[in-house]
């Protein structure tokens, strides 16, 4: 290669491997951590009414964690989802969660009627 790089006067320039590699990874610890605070965020509400024999969560709260319904703050994601009784296709109940993300840690901002649309 270095033999026909210098017959035919051409210099090749290839970028560092680990600059796509490192950017990759970090995307996938950053979808990673916000499937795991979405979960969280989930759990928290579910916990909050009554478990899982009286509460379900929005479909939105069990797919992909990009397509859930959340607000990047910077320090911390807030999922703001509806649910109801398992069986019931109606939602009544409104969460609204923050999970940081230095931590993990989840705090029920909300959790109560749905409020109107803001």
């Amino acid at each position: 290669m270095a033999l026909l790089t210098g017959l035919l006067g051409l210099s090749i320039v290839q970028a560092p491997a680990f600059a796509q590699t490192s950017t990759f990874e970090t995307r996938v610890r950053e979808i990673e951590a916000l499937s795991r605070a979405k979960n969280l965020a989930r759990q928290a509400a579910e916990t909050v009414n009554g478990g899982l024999a009286q509460y379900r969560a929005e479909l939105s709260m069990h797919g992909f964690a990009a397509k859930s319904p959340f607000v990047d703050r910077g320090d911390h994601w807030i999922f703001t989802f509806k649910g109801n009784v398992p069986g019931v296709a109606e939602p009544s109940i409104e969460s609204e969660i923050r999970v940081d993300k230095a931590d993990f840690k989840t705090t029920v901002l909300y959790n109560g009627a749905i409020r109107s649309e803001r």
